[in-house]
Order: structure tokens, then sequence, then C-alpha cells
């Protein structure tokens, strides 16, 4: 498929897709994704590039949560299109001499994946010719057990990412699979759940009347509550 400027245009991968299989070279070894990743989530997320100061703050900052991520069963991979080694200098470097907001001595030990071909940020869709023709976007890809992609986020080149939210997403979307229910807006583990829609108001008021502590605002939206301690009971890691 060709734009109007006789570019090739590849079909971005979308929410509900197989992710797309590469093997690539990593900080860590090689990989082989996503299969290697079956049974756990994993967020896969690129960064413009290396030796860049908010592409540093967002790797200090997974890294220091790379284990609160882990007990969420779900595991860490980066890229950029830079070389191998200039990963490894730029993440010594990382360790080695930078102090920021109380995070220093930081060891990233997730896989950072070397693209210098583009081949794997091109099949992601992570380049975007309006941004820059030769640095990945931030983009994250929230990727199921199954090899699934479940969610998608897209940032600009100059907007660092909000990890708490990443952190956020992949619990809720844990959360509504076990629970068959959805999360409504800042949903947070122990605040009110979505019930699936009742389907008339007659329903919804039979649920308000047998007090199955469901609450209905209406037929079309009903919440519950399920604890903090049910949610990580089912989904955290001890």
């Amino acid at each position: 498929m060709e734009n109007n400027e006789n570019q090739v245009v590849i079909a971005m991968p979308r929410i509900g897709d197989k992710a797309p299989s590469f093997k690539a070279v990593t900080t860590q070894g090689p990989i082989n994704f996503p299969e290697d990743y079956k049974g756990s989530w994993v967020i896969l997320f690129s960064h413009p590039a290396d030796f860049t100061p908010v592409c540093t703050s967002e790797f200090m900052t997974f890294a220091s949560m790379e284990e609160k991520f882990a007990k969420a069963n779900c595991k860490l991979v980066g890229l950029s299109v830079d070389g191998l080694y200039s990963h490894i200098a730029w993440l010594r470097t990382i360790k080695e001499k930078i102090e920021y907001k109380g995070m220093k001595n930081v060891e990233v030990n997730f896989p950072l994946i070397e693209d210098i071909t583009m081949e794997v940020a091109k099949k992601y869709g992570m380049m975007m010719p309006g941004e820059s023709n030769t640095k990945a976007v931030r983009a994250v890809f929230f990727v199921d057990p199954k090899g699934i992609i479940r969610a998608i986020i897209y940032y600009p080149l100059s907007l660092g990412r909000n990890f708490d939210e990443l952190y956020r997403a992949v619990v809720a979307m844990q959360a509504a699979d076990a629970f068959s229910i959805a999360t409504p807006a800042d949903w947070r583990p122990g605040d009110d759940v979505i019930v699936p829609t009742a389907g008339s108001c007659g329903v919804a008021k039979e649920r308000m009347e047998n007090k199955e502590g469901i609450k209905c605002y209406d037929w079309f939206f009903c919440t519950k509550q399920i604890s903090k301690e049910a949610i990580e009971k089912e989904i955290l890691k001890k």
C-alpha cells in the first residue's frame, strides 16, 4: 500500500491482533517475541534514542518499577533504533552517573532491543514520519499471555510517559479478565467496578432488590465493589 507521496505505508497492528512476531538481539541476549513470553503479560515499548534526557528518565523509572510489574505477571521489553553497543554504553552511564528524583545506581535488567534496521519499529508502526524518519516515537504495546495486543498508547518524542498509568492499565485489564467486569474512569484496585449491562431496567431493579452488592445508577450503568485484597490475591504474585 502506498500514500500519495509514493511512500510505503505499513499497516499498524491493532488491539485484538496477534502481536507481530520477530527475533532480535537485545542487551539480555536474543529473544523470540512474543513466543518467549507466553504465559506473561508484556509491555513492549519504544524510545527515540539512547543518550537522550527524556528517555533516560523513563528507563530509570521503568527499571525502578520492574519488580512491581513482575509481581503483576508483566515483563518489560524496550526498543530503539540504536545499536547494541550504544544501548550497553547508555545503560552503563545511567547506572554509574545519573541520579534523578532519588533514583541512583539504577540497573536496567530488562531487555533492550537493537533495531538498527528499523525492522521491528516499522512492523509495529513505531516510526511516525510526522515526528521523525529516524527515531521511533514513544509507543507502548500491552501484550497478553496469549500473545494478543490488548492496548496501545502512543506519545510524541517530547512527552515522557506516565508509568503509574501504564501499571494501572495492565492491572485493570487483568482484573477485567479475571472478574468479567469493566473498570470506570481513574479506577484503582479497591474502587467500584462496572458490571455487565443489566439489559433492562427491570433486571437492574431485581439486582438491587436481591441485595447483590450492586448499585445501579440506571439500567445501563451498574457497579459493585471488589476489594483491593481480592484484586491482589487474583492478580499480584506474592
